[in-house]
């Protein structure tokens, strides 16, 4: 139902207080961004025009192309490992089974701790002198295998992540709250034809969340991986050898040394890395079914 005249006005008012801050707090420090990002400035001096140079000079840097690789993979890990994860545990726990609001809130626990709380925490296990993880590797034997895991380079990188994925319960919550608007019919109708519950989570609950909160959450996990800081700046400072490092971190370092051009200018293209990650993923979740919705109602139209 279109709206008449009469009511432009007051969906005006309404509309109008929402757009005041997007444009406020989104907007216009994006376009600010992307002026800084072509300016040669050290917030003190007056400014110089210097046009594409930053950008030039970020793509020959190879710190900063590390940085864009890290910030990729984590991206895709919690996308396609971690959200998987948060699903199973999701399609477990929505059947109820005995003591499912104390797993409930145990994997949700995690959230409400404080990400730096956490990386102090994990920091603590893989010390390696007196961390948990290298005293666990002692007492069974495989005193070979421990090591400095955040300071030696071939393992810094997948401890950061690693310790992340398995904090699901945020997705997980969200997933519930979904699977359980699903209709019990369907359910029922599968299980009087034979359909085991692992079927039942394919041919049903997968594909009646694909498009809701599992879109919504494999968005949000990868939206989060491409903006990693706290942790890494915590456990590593993108050490060793700058192996760790992500935009946001070589955004921030970029601040601290006063160039504030060539930390715009890596702000600018974290954005378009993330534009692009949302509307693949939303290619990915929706894009066939929509081709295959529009030939279908192309068929129709000719008959």
């Amino acid at each position: 139902m279109k709206p008449t005249r009469s009511d432009r006005g007051p969906l005006a008012a309404f509309l109008s207080p929402a757009l005041v801050i997007m444009l406020t707090f989104f907007v216009i420090p994006v376009i600010y961004v992307v002026v800084v990002s072509m300016l040669k400035w050290n917030g003190i001096s007056a400014p110089t025009v210097v046009w594409f140079q930053n950008f030039e000079k970020l793509f020959h840097d190879k710190v900063f192309i590390r940085s864009v690789r890290n910030n990729i993979v984590w991206a895709l890990v919690a996308g396609f490992i971690q959200v998987p994860l948060a699903m199973l545990m999701a399609i477990i726990l929505s059947r109820k089974p005995k003591g499912w609001k104390f797993f409930r809130t145990v994997y949700f626990f995690p959230q409400v701790i404080s990400g730096i709380a956490l990386a102090t925490l994990w920091r603590a296990i893989y010390s390696a002198d007196t961390g948990l993880l290298n005293g666990i590797l002692r007492a069974i034997g495989l005193g070979h295998v421990a090591r400095d895991w955040l300071g030696t380079v071939e393992t810094a990188f997948p401890a950061v992540l690693i310790y992340w994925v398995f904090y699901v319960g945020y997705y997980m919550v969200i997933m519930m709250a979904d699977i359980t608007t699903i209709d019990t019919a369907y359910y029922e109708a599968a299980t009087i034809d034979g359909a085991s519950d692992f079927q039942q989570a394919i041919y049903i609950t997968i594909p009646l969340i694909k498009k809701t909160s599992l879109l919504t959450c494999v968005t949000l996990a990868s939206v989060l991986g491409l903006r990693q800081f706290e942790q890494v700046y915590m456990l590593t400072n993108g050490g060793p050898a700058n192996k760790t490092n992500t935009m946001v971190l070589y955004m921030y370092k970029k601040m601290q040394d006063s160039n504030y051009g060539r930390a715009s200018a890596s702000a600018v293209i974290l954005i378009l890395v993330g534009v692009i990650f949302i509307v693949c993923i939303r290619a990915i979740f929706t894009g066939r079914n929509e081709e295959a919705a529009a030939a279908r109602k192309r068929r129709r139209a000719m008959k």
